[in-house]
């Protein structure tokens, strides 16, 4: 039953990967609009002319919020959070595996599920209104909040995944675990 566990674990972990890459991208597109946003800001100042739009100010926005909605499960899966690790460090993998595993249990999972139960009305009243952002020239604002959900929902797998492997460790089966779920190097910024 492990096993199978582990394999879903992979396909969880397989898709986070993908997901994250696609941040990866959408950080140099956020970039180019913001290098855009303001280069003609200062060119219409120059000329006197308004070239800027409120268009292309909200799409870094949302750009920008995509980054990070997409993110989330790709940084819980390569563990590059931000840890305060000075006591965790030392400890044995299994104790690790331990605290990590209770912590997704009680506290990551019940998180996720209480985002996509509070976030669920607030988005299907946004799509039912079309919301559009108050500003000429604006974004609707149903798709990105639809994000909000889908971000809880990859870190709510993505914490599935985590568990399965770390109960895995648990039982001293951590190796047939780094087997069957694919391992690739995450992008580190240090």
């Amino acid at each position: 039953m492990l096993r199978v566990l582990l394999r879903v674990s992979g396909l969880i972990d397989s898709l986070s990967e993908q997901i994250g890459g696609v941040s990866v991208y959408l950080v140099i597109i956020t970039v180019a609009v913001g290098f855009y946003n303001v280069l003609v800001r200062y060119m219409g100042q120059f000329i006197g002319v308004q070239l800027s739009s409120n268009l292309f100010i909200e799409m870094q926005w949302y750009l920008y919020s995509l980054v990070f909605f997409l993110g989330f499960a790709y940084i819980l899966k390569n563990g590059i959070n931000v840890r305060v690790d000075f006591i965790y460090a030392n400890w044995s993998r299994k104790r690790q595996a331990m605290l990590d595993f209770w912590g997704n249990l009680f506290l990551l999972v019940p998180y996720c599920v209480i985002g996509i139960w509070v976030t669920v009305n607030p988005v299907m009243t946004s799509w039912r209104q079309w919301e559009m952002s108050p500003d000429p020239d604006g974004l609707p604002r149903a798709p990105l909040k639809t994000m909000i959900i889908v971000a809880f929902v990859l870190l709510l797998l993505q914490a599935i995944s985590e568990l399965i492997k770390l109960y895995a460790v648990l039982r001293g089966e951590d190796e047939e675990a780094m087997d069957l779920t694919e391992h690739q190097e995450a992008l580190r910024i240090e």
